[in-house]
């Protein structure tokens, strides 16, 4: 076991998802005594499962890239992850289907396959792809290499970086970057969609985040056996091995303090916790507005905060199984530039939508009966900043969703689905007590990352942290993992190192 500085500090972690779970089990390895809190009956926040009559679902995260970090959590307590979990790499990572031309596009493991499916679109978009790969390591060795797991609560850090950020343009937008290299119009959106796996824009999120391309390419893209419902177990089931107490249906409602040291926590039962440490693992704006009663940091005061996309998920198992359909599927929808607009400029549900299909039984079965196979649908829509009314649009974009699905890739869908239920951004804000029902928090756009995200650290009290999908670095599995990191830095005063990756 590494156990740096031991102490028997209490540490309060706020929030069990994956960043609250990696946190309490790095303040763990360093000797402090931690109580993971959680407001939900079960472990994981958005990373909980559901059971709906035979089928189960995995609520959140599905895409599951460097799982080495996950590796590492074990091995802080000299454990083998491959005691207790099985990762697999999926290939295809993603099919792309495209309604508007009736295509598929498969993003294969190997570059030399997915070269193959390029040329079938066009041959110059081939050498194309090969220097947006090199182009995205260089940005990955930056961004993820060197930054994501380091602290950037004081300006001199950022302003060290903008030599770096300038030479690899990383003020273009994602689109843009992509663009220079890809031409045809189908490949350029296949391969722009990853700042929607984070919450952002293609045509506004910042070039730092092509990385994302290079990191799968490195590293692969893989799924748990039995979900991240399993993953969240096993990880639980470590905590508990740990003697990290874990406090279930227990929601804090204020975080106690004297404006320069946290002092204790209080439940909405009543109940008060001492601590020395607080870690809030959630939407920041969230800890300052409810838990501290103040303004949140602005760190550019003439803008506001943009939040993420909201999502519609609809979940629902089918009476016969779909063998051609992959593991992951990009479902594009006719529109992209106005349709992310509306989303997240003008907040209006369009009449069109583009989607994410996640087919576990694709790779286990285990997610339905025999015959039947477990869907999970996920929709970008407008977070509750605008004014969609999802108690009627619910059941209306169901009903969408599964026809434009049958009229496409799973035929008779209507009439072999069962079990279908879905959450909105209404369920996003009541449960995991999001801002504004953002699926991801704050969007990732160039004024909102690095310094000028939400820091890891209270400005003026010296012991309440952050981590999670509002700070750095960042959404998404690596980056809410890697907020952990910067938590234990900014804790010891040590840089955390990584073991050496491997899967």
């Amino acid at each position: 076991m590494n156990i740096l500085n031991k102490s028997s500090k209490h540490s309060i972690i706020i929030g069990s998802g994956f960043a609250g779970i990696a946190t309490a089990l790095r303040l763990k390895s360093l000797g402090h005594k931690v109580t993971l809190i959680e407001r939900l009956d079960q472990v994981g926040g958005r990373a909980r499962s559901f059971k709906q009559g035979d089928y189960k679902h995995d609520a959140g995260p599905t895409v599951i890239t460097a799982p080495f970090l996950f590796r590492e959590l074990f091995e802080l307590f000299d454990e083998n992850l491959d005691d207790y979990l099985e990762f697999v790499h999926l290939d295809p990572y993603y099919r792309f289907y495209f309604s508007e031309t009736d295509e598929h596009f498969n993003y294969h493991a190997s570059v030399e396959d997915t070269l193959t499916e390029i040329r079938r679109f066009s041959n110059n978009d081939a050498k194309g792809y090969l220097s947006l790969l090199d182009a995205s390591k260089e940005v990955y060795d930056i961004g993820f290499k060197k930054l994501a797991h380091r602290p950037f609560n004081k300006l001199f850090l950022m302003m060290s970086q903008i030599p770096a950020l300038i030479k690899l343009k990383c003020y273009r937008t994602v689109w843009k970057m992509v663009g220079a290299y890809l031409k045809h119009p189908l490949i350029r959106k296949a391969f722009s969609i990853h700042p929607l796996l984070v919450g952002g824009n293609p045509f506004t999120t910042t070039s730092i985040y092509a990385l994302i391309h290079y990191l799968e390419r490195k590293w692969g893209v893989f799924f748990c056996m039995g979900g991240t419902s399993k993953l969240v177990s096993e990880l639980e089931n470590l905590m508990v091995r740990q003697n990290i107490n874990i406090l279930k249906n227990a929601d804090v409602i204020q975080i106690n303090h004297n404006k320069k040291q946290v002092k204790s926590i209080e439940l909405s039962s009543g109940e008060m916790i001492d601590a020395d440490n607080i870690v809030f693992a959630g939407d920041p704006e969230v800890c300052y507005t409810e838990l501290l009663n103040e303004l949140p940091p602005s760190n550019l005061p003439f803008l506001k905060p943009k939040y993420s996309m909201g999502l519609y998920v609809l979940y629902f198992g089918t009476k016969k199984t779909y063998d051609k359909v992959a593991h992951h599927t990009i479902w594009m929808g006719k529109e992209y530039e106005s349709l992310l607009s509306d989303i997240f400029d003008k907040k209006i549900l369009n009449n069109d939508f583009s989607l994410y299909l996640h087919r576990p039984t694709a790779t286990d079965k285990s997610f339905a009966p025999d015959g039947c196979d477990s869907f999970y649908v996920l929709c970008p829509v407008p977070n509750l900043q605008g004014s969609v009314n999802w108690d009627e649009q619910g059941e209306i974009l169901a009903k969408k969703i599964i026809n434009a699905l049958e009229e496409t890739i799973l035929p008779n869908l209507s009439e072999v689905t069962e079990d279908v239920f879905w959450m909105t951004p209404i369920d996003f804000k009541n449960d995991y007590r999001s801002m504004h029902g953002s699926g991801f928090s704050i969007e990732p756009t160039l004024t909102q990352s690095a310094w000028f995200r939400y820091h890891n650290k209270h400005k003026m009290i010296e012991n309440l942290y952050f981590a999670g999908a509002g700070t750095h670095p960042g959404a998404g599995l690596p980056g809410v993992i890697s907020s952990a990191k910067v938590v234990e830095e900014l804790i010891t005063g040590i840089e955390v190192k990584s073991v050496n990756p491997r899967c």
